[in-house]
């Protein structure tokens, strides 16, 4: 049970990714990859604030402020320089992992008896009760704001930018500064992942990131299925969506470790899973073609 427990939390946790990537996937058709480093640098920043006692009011903008710069990054080098989205992504990424590096001062921060967000704050005495709904008051925070800002003008533009470019630039919209944008919001998100996982995993490490975009990619993947299924077209149901992909992601793999298979074998199921996910519906549309 304890498996399933940890799954939820870690699930809410990469909420942030899930929305991030849908963010980048989804609305701008990128395939960002800044991801990895985004998220690592996240962690390091709230590991090495928490290490110097900063309080959390000054951890959470510092972490969202990096993550964006690490994300409008990549949107200056893509849309300025004309690079690839997933080159520059990957330029940004392995930049950032001298930079997490120098910010950690050390490959791993262990955060053991330093007080965290979970543990400052105290809604009941239950204490994995208590980080659940701190968890849960956080995604409904991050989701509401997300969709607010889809919902307004800017939002609106931003989506538009994603469907038809040529059509929104015509319409005087700076369709560059809107896709630096998105990439700078996606990147924050994704920053503030890390924030609550280094504080719910009691330490950051220089490592925590690579390869992390899968989850967001999975928890997005299993989004659009869902969202293709029941044909949504409300903006407020499809970040739900997304959010409900991340939880059942990782209740994938906390099943994957229940029935004893061996640790060292869980990126493969889960890049194996993934490849389900993304592959059956194809399938299923070549068979019936």
């Amino acid at each position: 049970m304890d498996f399933y427990l940890t799954a939820l939390l870690q699930g809410l946790c990469f909420s942030g990714i899930a929305l991030g990537i849908y963010i980048s996937m989804k609305i701008f058709n990128i395939p960002d990859i800044t991801t990895d480093g985004s998220y690592t640098l996240g962690g390091g920043f709230t590991g090495i604030l928490l290490l110097h006692n900063q309080p959390t009011y000054i951890i959470l903008p510092a972490v969202i402020l990096a993550g964006a710069i690490a994300g409008a990054l990549t949107g200056i080098i893509h849309t300025k320089l004309k690079i690839n989205a997933l080159l520059s992504g990957i330029l940004v990424m392995y930049a950032l992992y001298s930079v997490n590096l120098k910010i950690m001062g050390r490959s791993n921060l262990p955060l053991n008896g330093i007080p965290s967000l979970f543990s400052l704050i105290n809604f009941i005495t239950n204490p994995n009760q208590n980080t659940l709904l701190i968890l849960l008051t956080f995604v409904v925070i991050i989701t509401l704001i997300i969709g607010y800002l889809l919902k307004t003008d800017f939002g609106i533009a931003m989506r538009a930018t994603g469907n038809s470019e040529t059509m929104i630039r015509a319409l005087g919209v700076n369709t560059d500064r809107m896709k630096i944008t998105g990439l700078a919001i996606a990147n924050a998100l994704t920053a503030v992942s890390g924030y609550l996982i280094t504080q719910y995993q009691g330490y950051a490490d220089i490592s925590m990131g690579i390869g992390i975009v899968i989850y967001g990619l999975g928890s997005v993947i299993i989004a659009e299925a869902f969202i293709n299924w029941f044909k949504v077209t409300s903006v407020w149901i499809s970040l739900l969506l997304v959010i409900s992909g991340a939880i059942i992601f990782q209740f994938v793999l906390a099943l994957t470790l229940s029935v004893g298979i061996d640790p060292i074998f869980l990126k493969l199921v889960t890049a194996a899973f993934v490849l389900l996910i993304v592959g059956l519906p194809r399938l299923s549309f070549n068979r019936s073609a």
